[in-house]
Parts: structure tokens; sequence; C-alpha cells
């Protein structure tokens, strides 16, 4: 098979299975013709297919049938679509979003014909000159895509192909969690790191990501290629989540390569290299920048780390080829006895010409010899079952009964009666071959004349080994071919998936996906995790107690990371839907809206609750869970105490802002509630908005208590207020140093 050729995070080139959704041979949408699978993801599927119509290549990625009715990953691929206004030839050209008649999404990309960094990984050290080319041509890229403000989020060795093998061609691939980081705009998967911690730059592992984070991330992938070996990170969550806040280790680097990464990889991400532009002016003039030695040796390679990002189901797989002689192909000719009177014989064979031209006109013989087709070369069929339950029979029949005959095994039929180059037991091998197959997952047949290739799925062991025994001495009659009948991993039931993430809850109950009733993921189904936790260790927690029950199914965990004061009142938020209130900030003193929610040291944060127009009656209360411990309740308080809709609109109508935290200089005037952000704790604060039927809890909450007081107050008013509350709406305030 050769190289990958494309690779998106997750995918590798493998064989095709019957449950794959496009096959070698189909056409897609009248223009592409699938020429091989390229590899299997958590979320979709990628295909290398020609254009019929221009005759270039392309990379299909496709999403998982049972993912192409979820809206958050149909959002996914749309978003991934947008990122085809970054022109640059260092990252893919993604083309648009198609949808097949049934349904299937599918994203046109560019096919990339090269190897990726993490095949050059494992074949061994690269050198620094060649490592100094990708830096230069990735950067590049980055510049593009971060002026369009897209930060990639994900970058690694399988996330960069180098085109003809070339350095100086490296290409970005695999969108897929690119974070657009325009006001407003949201993450394609999730807003949190979801995959891989060896290039991930610290900070990601709280949970927060900008353009920095990429370049700490190439700066890591290309240590990682210099060595020939992934980094070292530690051996539980702790030591990975302290091992993040360490430089990297560059001893044994030449110069400038040492030097560069070194600025790449500050652990600080306000110490590092600030952009891609900084990253090619440093590669420009790197000796300006320090004292640098340019020959140091090179250190042996350093241990290895699982990723565990790619994951490719455990199968057991038998493989029987066996090519037999026709045997009986075609009739033996009989030599004709002589005849004493040829004249006789001639005027025979004169009304039997005579006749056999009538009798083929009119049809009289058809019952006698049959009747003659329309020939197909090659003579094909393709008869498959899906995993869905989904079974069809596509190509040439010999007959109106092997017609009627496959119809016993299929559900769908688009059969067309022709002659061609096949044996005459031809259907009866044909069914031969079918008719054990229904206990199978999924199956598929490929007839091409009289060769034949058959693959199956099972997850039953005992199912595999007849199948295999059966078909080990070759197809059945005159076919010849492969059997290959695969035994998977049974399903995992969700219930094990669930007792995992259970006992790992330390902010709120966490969500599987997909959530199904029976059945649980299949072989190569991936896992997500969704929801709240209390750190960035518990996303590293998780992560490993999934992947010991988990075989080699992808793992996500798409977890938002808060902290244990949050956490504390998080388990007892009453369960109520979103109202579409909407929680805006602006910079005090500099009235300018922030959309990004982070304030820095020094800065006074102004917080505005926008009601939507429909929100007339009722009553709204807004409280900050400070990330100190502290909850500050900004309506109603004690200086505040109306909180009813009505009062907060005084008769006005459509979409309505209040104002709960004010600019210091408004707050010394009305005496409203404001803040400055100071340096004793920094980090996640919540701000959270409930909007009830009545007021909330016994009597009035003090401005100020702790979240364990809070949680206890919500605790006892569980049970009364739960009724009340119509909706929640929240937003997260970072603060941060400058």
């Amino acid at each position: 098979m050769g190289p990958a050729k494309l690779q998106l995070k997750g995918l590798r080139m493998i064989d095709s299975q019957p449950s794959d959704l496009f096959q070698p041979g189909d056409l897609l949408n009248n223009t592409y013709r699938i020429e091989m699978l390229l590899g299997r993801g958590g979320t979709s599927d990628v295909y290398k297919a020609r254009s019929e119509i221009s005759g270039n290549l392309v990379a299909i990625k496709v999403l998982k049938q049972e993912l192409s009715g979820n809206e958050d990953f149909t959002v996914l691929m749309a978003r991934e679509e947008n990122i085809r206004e970054i022109r640059h030839d260092a990252v893919v050209r993604y083309s648009e979003n198609h949808r097949t008649p049934d349904g299937h999404i599918y994203l046109l990309m560019d096919y990339i014909d090269g190897p990726g960094l993490d095949k050059k990984l494992k074949q061994g050290p690269m050198s620094a000159d060649d490592l100094l080319t990708v830096c230069r041509r990735v950067s590049e890229g980055l510049q593009a895509a971060h002026s369009r403000n897209i930060v990639h989020r994900d970058l690694s060795p399988d996330n960069i192909i180098l085109r003809n093998g070339e350095p100086a061609q490296a290409v970005i691939i695999d969108f897929g969690i690119a974070k657009d980081t325009n006001p407003g705009a949201e993450t394609i998967v999730g807003n949190e790191f979801a995959g891989k911690y060896s290039y991930a730059a610290p900070e990601q592992m709280a949970g927060l990501t900008d353009a920095r984070s990429d370049i700490y991330s190439l700066g890591a992938l290309l240590l990682a290629n210099f060595r020939g070996k992934s980094p070292s990170l530690g051996d539980n969550p702790m030591e990975v989540v302290e091992n993040k806040k360490l430089p990297l280790n560059t001893d044994g680097l030449p110069q400038p390569l040492k030097l560069i990464i070194e600025r790449m990889c500050e652990p600080d991400p306000d110490k590092r290299l600030q952009s891609a532009s900084a990253v090619l002016e440093f590669l420009d003039n790197p000796i300006a920048d320090g004292d640098a030695k340019i020959d140091a040796p090179i250190e042996p390679p350093a241990p290895d780390v699982d990723d565990a990002t790619i994951i490719v189901p455990t199968t057991a797989r038998a493989t029987s080829t066996v090519k037999k002689e026709p045997e009986n192909a075609a009739p033996q000719k009989v030599k004709p006895k002589k005849r004493s009177a040829p004249l006789v014989l001639g005027l025979l064979l004169l009304l039997l010409t005579a006749a056999g031209i009538g009798g083929s006109i009119t049809g009289a013989f058809d019952g006698l010899f049959g009747p003659t087709y329309p020939a197909a070369e090659p003579f094909t069929l393709i008869v498959e079952k899906k995993r869905s339950g989904h079974s069809r029979a596509v190509g040439n029949v010999p007959s109106p009964e092997t017609e009627e005959a496959l119809k016993q095994f299929v559900d769908q039929t688009e059969l067309t009666l022709a002659s061609g180059d096949i044996n005459k037991n031809w259907a009866n091998d044909v069914l031969a071959v079918i008719e054990p197959l229904e206990p199978l997952l999924e199956w598929r047949l490929a007839v091409s004349n009289n060769q034949a290739r058959l693959t199956g799925i099972t997850n039953d062991a005992a199912l595999a080994a007849d199948l295999n025994n059966r078909f080990g001495n070759g197809m059945p009659g005159n076919l010849e071919g492969v059997a290959e009948i695969t035994f998977v991993l049974p399903s995992l039931p969700l219930s094990e998936v669930r007792s995992v993430t259970e006992g790992l809850e330390d902010c709120g109950p966490l969500r599987v996906f997909p959530a199904k009733a029976v059945g649980g993921f299949g072989p190569e189904e991936p896992i997500v995790i969704t929801g709240r936790i209390a750190g960035p260790e518990s996303r590293i927690q998780i992560f490993d107690a999934l992947r010991k029950i988990s075989g080699e199914r992808k793992i996500t965990v798409d977890t938002e990371v808060l902290n244990p004061s949050l956490c504390v009142v998080e388990q007892f938020l009453p369960n109520a839907p979103s109202g579409d209130i909407v929680v805006e900030f602006r910079v005090g003193g500099e009235d300018k809206a922030n959309p990004s929610g982070r304030f820095f040291v020094g800065e006074n944060p102004i917080i505005d609750v926008v009601l939507p127009s429909g929100m007339t009656s009722g009553y709204l209360t807004v409280s900050i869970l400070d990330v100190s411990g502290n909850v500050f309740h900004l309506l109603p308080n004690i200086s505040r105490q109306d909180n009813a809709i009505a009062d907060l609109r005084a008769g006005a109508t459509g979409q309505f802002p209040i104002r709960v935290a004010y600019d210091l200089a408004e707050s010394a005037q009305t005496g409203g509630i404001a803040f400055r952000v100071d340096d004793s704790t920094l980090g996640k604060s919540r701000i959270l908005v409930l909007h009830s039927a009545e007021p909330l809890f016994d009597g009035m909450r003090p401005t100020s208590e702790s979240a364990v007081g809070f949680a206890e107050a919500l605790k006892e008013s569980a049970a009364r207020d739960a009724g009340l509350v119509l909706s929640m709406d929240s937003k997260i305030l970072i603060t941060a140093e400058p």
C-alpha cells in the first residue's frame, strides 16, 4: 500500500471494510471516483478519490454515519470548511461541504502526497537543517491562519505532511478542532483541549489557548523529531501537569535550533515568542537574539510516551487465497460421425440454419437455449450488508432466476440481466458464498467475472473460525479469490464507561457521548466525555482510566476546567434550560467591549446582563462565583433588593441590558458593586444568571458569602425552588497577569 499520503489526526491508511461508507470504485456525486481509504478517525473517515472531470486527486473527509444527524458534529464540518479562507501553500486547502442523497456529509480537501512527521519520527532523528526548514515553512502557514484569527490547537507530528518528502514543502493539516478567536466565535470541538498532551502548551492543560499555544506545539514537535522520540511527561496526571510547567530539555541540540526551540517553548506564554511572525524574524537573525554556539553535540533519544490518540480496532484476521482451474467451464466438442449422404446433410443444415434464424427472431428457442442478453465486460456483482442492517445487490446477473434468488438475501436490488465471461455454475457458486453470511455484523462480496473477494466482520469468535474454515480451501465451485472474515472486539457496554466516569466526577456530572440506551460502543466507535472538572489533572485521570477499558477506541475528554470552589456549587445548581440571556463584559475606565471575558491585574470588569425581548416577567438572580472561593450576589443584594424583571425594565421593550457590576467611577456615585482585579488569586470565575417565577431562597442572601455556604443554601432550597427556576445561563470570567 505504501506510505500514508494524507493523515488527519487519528487517521492512517488501512484496508477497506464492508462497513465503510464508500468502497474503491464508488462514484461520489457523479464526479469523484473513490480509489482507497486513507484512514479512520473518531468522528470521520478520509478517502483518496479522483475527479473524473479534471483528473485531479482529492481527499474526502466523511462524517461518520452515526454522527451525521448530530448538530454538534455537523457544525464541526461546517466550521472546518470555513478554514478554506486561509490561502497558503503550507496550509491544506479545503473546498466545501456536500451531502449525499442519503444524508452523509463530506468535505473536499487537497490530497497531500508525502509522509507525515509522525512517520519521520518513527524512522529516527531528523537533521537540524531540515527541522529549521520545517519550522520556517510551518510558521508561514501559521502566520496566514493566525492573521484570520484561526488557532490550530493540536499541532503535532501527525498533523504536518511533507509534500513529496520535502521539508520545504511542509503542509499543516487537520484543523478539525481549530478555534476561531474572533469575538463571539465558538470552538469546533468544545472549548477545551481535547486530545494528546505531549505537544500541548502548558496553558492548554487549563483550557486556555491562543496563537502562542501553536508556537509552543511547533517547537515541541521539532524537538521530538530531532531526538526521534516523543517527550516523556511522567507516569501519573500530577506529574504530567507539573512537568508541563518546566522548560523542555534541549541539552545537546545544535544552535540555532536549540535557541529557537527554547524561545518557542517557554512555559509562560508571555515569555515565549509571541507570534509566527516573531518566529520568522528570529529565523532570519537568530544569533542577534542571544549568544549561541553553533555546533553542540547531539543528545541520545529521550524516552517515548504514548500519546494514545490514534486508535485502530484489535482484529484477528484469517485470509485464504486459492486459485482453481475452471471445471467444465465450457462443454466439450463432440466429433460428428461421417455420413454417406452429404447431400442430405447439406439440406438438413440449410433447413436448420433457416429455422434457427426464425427462432432467434421470434424467441421460439429461448426455452431450449436460453435468452441472449447484452454482454457485460467485466461481469460484476456486489452484494453487501451494512452494520445498520441495510443490504443490497448491485450489478449483473445471468438470469431472472438468479435475480429472484438474490432478493431472498437483500432488501434492495439494482440488477441488470447480462451475459459475460463467467462459468456455467456462476450463479450457484455466488449463492453458495452468500448463504452462510447472514449472522455476520456486516459483509461484502465483490465479484468480477470469475474472481471474487469476500470480506466480513463479526464479534463472535466461533463464527469467524467456522466461516474461515468453510472458505479455507477457496471459494465454492469455479470462483477464484480471497475470503477475509475478521473478528473484532465486542461492544463496550455504556454502563462500564459510566461506572468509570461516575467515580471521577469532581465538578458535577460527566456526560458520555453517544449516550446509547443499549448496545454500547463498537470496536471503532469513539468515546467522548463532556462536562466540567475541578482541575487539569482530572482530565488526565479520566483519559487514563477510560484507556484501560476502551481497548483501542479513540477517547476524547472534552471538559471545561473550573476550580474546586466553583465545583462545590456546581453539583447543587438547578437543572434548567438556557433562557438566552447574554452576559456581556466591558473594561471599566475605557468603555471598551471585552468579548473574551479575560481581564488583567488592575483592570475593572463591567458586567451587563442582556435580557431577550420575550423575557418580561419573573425574577432575576445574578451571582459571581469567584475564583478565590467566594460568591458575590450582584442581584438582588442588600443595597439593590428589587429584582423583579418588570420593575427593572420599567416599561422598556425589546432586548434589555441590566448592569450588575459597575465602572469604579460610576460605583462611587451610585453605590453599585464594582471590582478591580488583583494578583492574589487568578483564574476562572463564573457569572450565574437564574430566571425564576418567584424570588429564590428563604430571604435575602448576604452580598458576599463562601462557596460552601452558597452550596448549602442551594441544597436546602433545591426542593422548594426547583419548580420555580425557569432558566439558567452562565459565562466564565478569566483573570490573569498582563
